[in-house]
């Protein structure tokens, strides 16, 4: 199986080592992994600002750099969700303006071969215990994408419950937004800092050392909001607690 890592622009940009660790885990679980090079923005932060017709070239292209792949996997629940929802939806709307078929035939192929990192583990690999160790007391924070848009379900949890020394709490009000969303948390920063501070205080009550989520760009908005608090709370990528074990901790 030719797999490929669809590292997300953000991931690339700002948290490098969270691709990184996909490709530690991924190996040590026997999957090689390739790495495209000419992968770029999925069109995700255009298409949800409106510019749906900007968005199709970078959809277009993200297709072509992964169409020969049997496998395609992330860390990010929201760029998968661009993938497996939206692509459908912009060759549709492109078809319907009379403009052919032939976006909507360049997009499908990587529709069904797109997987959220933890969906990957549990679905294909058929592997919750991943060989990682973490001793480490963590809350799980699961994203609106993950939770409502590619419903991972308890796929995480299993995956988090299954690492040596993890002790897994509950989140108060886990399945309610941290604020991100995207462009949201600009457009209306008065109400994305506030729900930001309420998850991160949900977060603190528990105890924990870690909040952990399947997004960085969920972690990115609350460890801002933890950092400005001086909360002792961390925000780490699930991907990062898979990879750690005893010989190569997570950073």
């Amino acid at each position: 199986m030719r797999v490929a890592l669809f590292l997300t622009c953000v991931n690339d940009t700002l948290y490098p080592d969270t691709g990184r660790a996909v490709v530690r885990l991924l190996g040590r679980l026997g999957v090689d992994v390739d790495f495209p090079l000419a992968q770029t923005c999925c069109g995700q932060a255009h298409y949800n600002t409106g510019y749906r017709h900007e968005t199709e070239p970078l959809a277009r292209h993200h297709a072509e750099v992964f169409g020969e792949y049997d496998a395609i996997v992330t860390p990010s629940g929201s760029c998968a969700a661009m993938v497996r929802e939206l692509y459908p939806r912009l060759g549709e709307r492109a078809r319907a303006e009379g403009r052919g078929e032939e976006l909507a035939g360049v997009l499908a192929p990587v529709v069904p071969k797109t997987y959220e990192l933890t969906e990957f583990l549990v679905d294909v690999l058929g592997v919750t215990d991943v060989g990682a160790v973490y001793p480490h007391k963590v809350t799980y924070h699961p994203t609106c994408h993950g939770l409502r848009s590619l419903g991972l379900g308890d796929r995480p949890r299993r995956l988090l419950e299954a690492v040596r020394g993890l002790e897994l709490v509950e989140l108060p009000g886990a399945d309610e937004c941290c604020g991100f969303g995207g462009t949201f948390a600009v457009k209306n920063a008065g109400v994305s800092a506030a729900m930001g501070a309420d998850k991160m205080r949900n977060a603190e009550s528990t105890g924990a050392e870690v909040l952990c989520a399947a997004d960085n760009s969920c972690l990115m908005h609350l460890g801002g909001t933890m950092s400005r608090a001086g909360s002792v709370v961390r925000p780490v990528h699930i991907a990062e607690i898979l990879a750690s074990t005893e010989e190569e901790p997570a950073r």
